[in-house]
């Protein structure tokens, strides 16, 4: 019995020591099996290439999906990028994001597929790179099998029991075309700064920097911060049109919200309210900030879930703070 009793103490450390090792947050708990952090991006095993060719873009990865053929004769020029974007550039396509598609983002006229387009314009490098897999309307790269890979690693009981789609264009809606977009979060130049009606709260923004905010905002950024309009280590998390010189116009792309090579870490780049710099946070989906929704919060805690609080950064209305609560921290 003692020696069953050693070998189950024995075993018991070493579960706790492994967990210990797969514990990679600094603050709160998410996933923590041993997952690569590219996780789904990892493109069931090609990994990096399958969305960066090495060599000759599309063609390089074996050409587009349903013929082999690459109709996009800029393929590969930006980040090496691995998928055809030709369908995506096409004079008939158009994606109508959000509200009754009040957001229309139209690659022939918003980032028409000229030399000088196709290498600066962030509606190519924030937007459509993302839709040439996750349209699957006119465009679906090669890996995509239209469900979230993610699903299985998910907190318990917190979303419902089928499928969540991955395809934007072709989700189960029944809806077609750019109307297939209406249910999906704005993006694009229409999306923009001004839009956002944060200007007040970030009176020293310029194009290439936000800035410290003030007012009631910082109360917020000292209860959670603002990561996803701050960025990354290398670029500003709102995208700024070639050219512009106007903080209004400043633009909301898939990858303000997302950071697309991490899939379940936040790790802060700089102190930004809570977020002190090199710390990390569970996060799901890929999303560029703190966002946790398995963070067990109720009424009487004083806490709002980090899932929450991210949507707040730019929905500040319906934050804590904007009602002058200043008291309600962050649960990561």
């Amino acid at each position: 019995m003692k020696k069953f009793m050693m070998i189950l103490l024995c075993v018991t450390i070493f579960a706790t020591l492994a967990m210990a090792q797969n514990a990679v947050y600094t603050s709160g708990t998410g996933i923590s099996s041993a997952v690569d952090v590219l996780g789904a991006h990892n493109n069931y095993g090609r990994g990096c290439a399958g969305c960066h060719a090495p060599h000759s873009g599309a063609r390089g990865a074996g050409g587009n999906k349903i013929n082999g053929t690459v109709t996009d004769n800029l393929t590969g020029s930006n980040a090496l990028f691995a998928q055809d974007m030709g369908p995506l550039f096409s004079s008939t396509w158009s994606a109508a994001f959000g509200d009754s598609g009040a957001y229309t983002v139209n690659p022939s006229t918003d980032a028409a597929p000229t030399a000088t387009a196709y290498t600066q314009l962030s509606e190519v490098r924030g937007i459509l790179m993302c839709l040439a897999c996750h349209d699957g309307a006119v465009a679906e790269g090669g890996m995509m099998k239209g469900v979230l890979w993610e699903q299985t690693l998910l907190p318990t009981n917190v979303y419902g029991s089928g499928n969540i789609p991955t395809l934007l264009g072709a989700d189960g809606s029944g809806l077609t075309g750019a109307a297939a977009y209406n249910n999906d979060h704005p993006v694009g130049q229409a999306a923009n700064f001004a839009a956002l009606k944060l200007a007040t709260y970030f009176p020293s923004a310029t194009t290439s920097a936000l800035g410290a905010p003030t007012g009631q905002y910082a109360s917020f950024a000292t209860n959670y911060g603002y990561p996803a309009l701050q960025g990354s280590a290398w670029e500003m998390g709102l995208a700024n049109p070639d050219g512009n010189t106007n903080v209004a116009n400043l633009f909301v792309t898939c990858t303000t919200c997302h950071n697309q090579h991490v899939m379940y870490v936040y790790k802060s780049p700089a102190t930004n309210g809570s977020l002190t710099k090199g710390n990390t946070y569970p996060t799901y989906f890929f999303i560029n900030s703190p966002y946790n929704p398995g963070a067990s919060v109720n009424a009487a805690s004083g806490k709002a879930s980090s899932a929450t609080q991210f949507c707040r950064q730019c929905h500040f209305g319906e934050s804590n703070e904007s009602l002058n609560i200043n008291s309600v921290t962050t649960q990561f």
